[in-house]
């Protein structure tokens, strides 16, 4: 039995890249999967039958709300239930501020912040029907969300925002869907997919080492196992963002005062001036990178 044995789910993105490296899993774990993806689905789902597992492709872009209605009743009428959802449709329009087409801001947010909510919103919906029944049970929503999202990364003013968007939304989904079995959670992938290497100055980044006997720490497969994990029944977390790669997984503590000045009174700008020029207020929050326990050989 594997960790997901008895589990339906919906991924989103899944025709290649991180999407196809979750499907594959969850169906060695047991699951029965609606793979979703603008191309590339129906391949994806041969994979899966051809090592006896079950799959059901559905092929259009997330960012049309009748596609996600689609996954969620596919799902429940292919496999007589719906327990996970992983929404990892995206796509990439970089450029700088000062350069970026209404286009580029609108393709991006439609994909991967309409998009997550076309398929979380029937999800929810259904669950909280279900629930409302009497049938009550374990459900989990994963969002993939990116570094970018959280450290924020020049040339991506649209797709920092989405990504940004999709990490808070966890904490919002746990909130508003525990009441009805659902937890919410959300990654931060690094791993050598077509918008990664296209990112400049990582592409060089997350190459393939030239020795093939050296851990690829980039390699998308390594994302799928905890995306995994979080869509089992049981696992205790909910409301939070997790960092990703090779051997690595990082757990976010989100926003948090780096410093403080309190008073009883209306500051004037000139007070604010001259108690927030002081060398004692940071002027940057660095990224805490500590607390990482390493495991095995390096």
């Amino acid at each position: 039995m594997g960790i997901l044995d008895g589990r339906v789910a919906v991924i989103t993105g899944a025709g290649g890249g991180l999407g196809r490296e979750h499907a594959l899993l969850f169906a060695a774990e047991g699951a029965k999967v609606v793979v979703n993806d603008l191309t590339g689905a129906k391949d994806v789902v041969e994979e899966i039958e051809q090592a006896g597992g079950k799959a059901v492709a559905v092929e259009g872009s997330v960012a049309e709300m009748s596609v996600g209605e689609e996954l969620i009743s596919t799902a429940v009428d292919a496999f007589g239930d719906l327990h996970v959802v992983v929404n990892n449709a995206g796509v990439i329009r970089d450029a700088m501020l000062w350069n970026m087409t209404e286009d580029q801001f609108d393709t991006v947010t439609s994909v991967h912040l309409k998009g997550a909510f076309s398929v979380a919103s029937p999800a929810a919906r259904y669950w909280r029907a279900q629930s409302k029944k009497g049938e009550t049970t374990d459900r989990s929503l994963i969002n993939t969300s990116s570094g970018s999202g959280v450290y924020g990364n020049a040339g991506q003013w649209n797709y920092s925002a989405a990504k940004a968007g999709l990490a808070i939304q966890a904490v919002v989904g746990a909130a508003e869907l525990g009441r009805y079995g659902a937890r919410a959670n959300a990654i931060c992938p690094v791993a050598r997919t077509t918008p990664v290497i296209a990112t400049p100055g990582l592409g060089e980044a997350v190459r393939a080492p030239e020795n093939p006997d050296e851990f690829d720490r980039y390699h998308p497969k390594h994302i799928a196992p905890l995306v995994s994990y979080l869509a089992s029944a049981g696992c205790p977390f909910t409301g939070q963002a997790f960092t990703v790669y090779g051997g690595h997984v990082g757990l976010l503590t989100g926003w948090a005062h780096g410093h403080a000045i309190d008073a009883e009174f209306q500051w004037t700008p000139q007070q604010l001036a001259e108690e927030m020029g002081a060398d004692s207020f940071p002027k940057s929050i660095p990224v805490n990178r500590n607390r990482i326990k390493r495991v095995g050989a390096a």
